[in-house]
């Protein structure tokens, strides 16, 4: 778990930055940095998307994840929760907490190195990915709270329980890390939903992210699947 705790502090860590660093800048320079970050993060997204070799299961793993993820309503849930901690914090913190929140979860833990790096430190104790990932969010965090407040600070929560989870059941997912196909139509899953989030973050889109995270699920089993009927 020492690599998921050292994950956790660099984003409340970061977030702090952000949030010092932000009481000097106007308005104008904090919509300019969100601009930034969302090109940023719609390139991370791009380069994880074009990892998978399988379209057809790219496509049903969002079409399924995301017909899931809408009848669970799990971004109106997601979405909730956050107003519930910007009705608690936003009059200390000043910023957008419920965004900020739903923003900072999203984008650290849907990814390749959350899953790949927690298994890794479950099954071989090897917490090298997560250190590389914690250096990488601690940026991203500090850049998120300049523009989205302490919200981004209260997503570490998240990103420990879920990270945490998958160390626990890694032994569970060990198979996942035998197979580079899982893992590639996967990562591809899973960055085409940051793309999805970094449209949103330079106010182009409305996607209810969140409700595409399924896909992620659906990815690796259709995965197993096709390669059990030879697709």
């Amino acid at each position: 778990m020492l690599g998921v705790l050292v994950n956790t502090a660099a984003i409340i860590v970061g977030g702090v930055i952000g949030l010092v660093v932000n009481k000097g800048l106007p308005k104008r320079f904090t919509d300019a940095i969100m601009i930034g970050i969302g090109l940023c993060v719609i390139y991370i997204g791009i380069s994880g998307a074009l990892q998978g070799e399988n379209v057809l299961i790219l496509v049903l793993s969002i079409v399924l994840g995301v017909a899931t993820g809408t009848a669970l309503r799990i971004d109106d849930r997601l979405n909730a929760l956050g107003e519930k901690l910007e009705k608690r914090f936003a009059a200390k913190s000043g910023g957008f907490v419920s965004q900020g929140f739903v923003t900072g979860t999203l984008l650290f833990c849907v990814g390749a190195m959350a899953v790949i790096g927690s298994i890794n430190a479950g099954i071989r104790g090897d917490n090298t990915m997560l250190f590389t990932k914690s250096v990488l969010d601690l940026v991203a965090a500090a850049m998120l709270a300049v523009s989205l407040g302490a919200g981004v600070i209260l997503s570490a929560a998240s990103v420990f329980a879920y990270q945490g989870l998958l160390v626990l059941l890694s032994q569970l997912l060990r198979p996942l890390m035998e197979n580079p196909a899982i893992l590639a139509e996967m990562t591809s899953a899973g960055s085409l939903i940051i793309i999805a989030l970094g449209l949103n973050l330079i106010g182009l889109t409305k996607i209810k992210v969140a409700d595409f995270l399924p896909a992620v699920i659906f990815a690796p089993v259709l995965t197993a699947l096709a390669g059990v009927w030879g697709i």
